[in-house]
C-alpha cells in the first residue's frame, strides 16, 4: 500500500532529525580526534600512534548503530536535534565501541576489521618491517590495548558532562558489555553448553549495549522516564535477533561482504546462541562441541544439517515481531514508531 504524503512527510522529517544528530556527533569526534592528534604529534610523532589507530578505525566506516539509537531514544522523547549532549552522547558511544572492537580483535586473535588490518595485526607487521627490538606480537598487542584504552578515554570524556540520569546509564552500558564481554571468553574456554547463559551474555555484551541502552540514554538526555519500559522490551528482543544475526553471519556468511573473517567463532570456540541450541536438541553438534575440536566447516555443515540456520531465523523472526509489538502503546509520535520499525528490520536482516 502506497503511504500518504502526510505519513511519508513525517518519516522524512524524523529520518532529517537522526541524520542531523549524528552529522553532529561525527563532527564531535572529528573534532576531538584532530585535536588530540596535534596535541600529541607536537610532543613526539610517536606519541600520536595510539590516536592514529583510533582515528583509522573510526575513519574505516562501520554502521554507527549504537549512535543511531542514542539520536532516535532522544529525539522520540521529545528531544530536539540541535542540543549538543545528544551530539556528545551519540560520540561517545561510538568511541565505546572502537575500544570495544580493538579489545575484541585482540582477545579473537582477529586479523581484518572493517576490511582492513587489525590495529595489532598492522603494529605487529610495522615491528618486523623496521625489525625493532623484543617481540613484535607483544609490541602488535600492546598498541592495541593503549589505543582501545585511548578510545575508552575519548568516550569517557564526551559523556562526561551528560546529566545525572543519563551518566548512570551511560555505567550501566560500559559494565554490562565488558563483564558480558568476560563471560564469552569464559564460557568458551570452558566449552559450556548452557542456551540460558548464552543468551544472557548475548544481551549484555551486543543487546543491551548495542539497542537497549543507547535508546534509554537518549531518553534520559532528553528527561524522559516513561519509555523506558518499551525501550527496554524492544531493545531486549532486537538485541538478541542482533546477536543471532552476528552468529549466522560468523557461521555462513561471506567475509568479503562481512568486512571481517567468517568462521572466527568456531575457531575460538564460541558458544554463540546458535552453537548452543544447536547443541542442545542435535547429538551431531553437542559431539562437536564436547570434542573441543571445532573446525569451522564441520560445524557449519553439522549446524546445517541439524535445522540450526533455520530454527535462528524463524527466531529472529519471532523477535522482530516482538519488538514492534513493544512499541504498539508506547507514549511516542508515530514517526518514531516507524523509524524504529525501519530499524529493527535493517538491524535483524542485515549482511554485515
Amino acid at each position: 500500500m502506497t503511504e500518504s504524503p502526510t505519513v511519508q512527510a513525517r518519516t522524512d522529517v524524523a529520518a532529517r532529525a537522526r541524520a542531523e544528530v549524528l552529522a553532529r556527533a561525527e563532527a564531535r569526534i572529528t573534532e576531538l580526534l584532530t585535536a588530540e592528534r596535534a596535541r600529541w604529534n607536537g610532543v613526539d610523532p610517536r606519541a600520536a600512534v595510539p590516536v592514529d589507530a583510533v582515528v583509522d578505525l573510526v575513519r574505516a566506516g562501520g554502521k554507527r548503530l549504537r549512535p543511531a539509537f542514542v539520536a532516535v531514544g532522544f529525539l522520540a522523547a521529545g528531544g530536539e536535534p540541535a542540543d549538543p549532549r545528544v551530539a556528545d552522547a551519540a560520540g561517545a558511544v561510538e568511541l565505546l565501541h572502537a575500544f570495544a572492537l580493538i579489545h575484541d580483535d585482540v582477545i579473537d586473535d582477529s586479523p581484518l576489521r572493517r576490511g582492513r588490518p587489525t590495529v595489532h595485526v598492522r603494529y605487529e607487521a610495522e615491528h618486523g618491517r623496521r625489525r625493532w627490538q623484543g617481540e613484535a606480537r607483544r609490541f602488535g598487542e600492546g598498541v592495541a590495548v593503549l589505543a582501545g584504552d585511548l578510545a575508552f578515554s575519548y568516550a569517557a570524556r564526551l559523556a562526561q558532562e551528560l546529566p545525572a540520569r543519563a551518566r548512570a546509564v551511560w555505567a550501566e552500558l560500559v559494565s554490562e558489555m565488558i563483564v558480558g564481554q568476560y563471560l564469552d571468553v569464559a564460557v568458551a574456554a570452558e566449552s559450556l553448553l548452557d542456551p540460558g547463559l548464552s543468551e544472557y551474555i548475548a544481551n549484555a555484551k551486543s543487546g543491551r549495549y548495542s539497542i537497549h541502552r543507547p535508546l534509554e540514554l537518549g531518553a534520559a538526555i532528553a528527561g524522559n522516564t516513561t519509555l523506558a519500559p518499551a525501550f527496554e522490551e524492544y531493545g531486549t528482543a532486537l538485541g538478541e535477533a542482533f546477536q543471532l544475526r552476528d552468529d549466522l553471519i560468523d557461521a555462513f556468511g561471506d567475509a568479503d561482504v562481512a568486512g571481517k573473517p567468517v568462521g572466527s567463532d568456531a575457531t575460538g570456540h564460541k558458544m554463540t546462541l546458535l552453537v548452543s541450541l544447536a547443541a542442545r536438541r542435535d547429538p551431531r553438534v553437542r559431539a562437536i562441541v564436547r570434542a573441543g575440536r571445532w573446525d569451522p566447516a564441520e560445524l557449519r555443515a553439522a549446524l546445517e544439517d541439524a535445522g540450526g540456520r533455520d530454527e535462528v531465523e524463524r527466531r529472529i523472526d519471532g523477535l522482530v515481531i516482538r519488538a514492534r509489538q513493544a512499541l504498539a502503546d508506547a507514549p511516542i509520535e508515530d514517526r518514531w514508531r516507524r523509524e524504529l520499525h525501519d530499524m529493527a528490520v535493517a538491524v535483524a536482516y542485515r549482511d554485515r
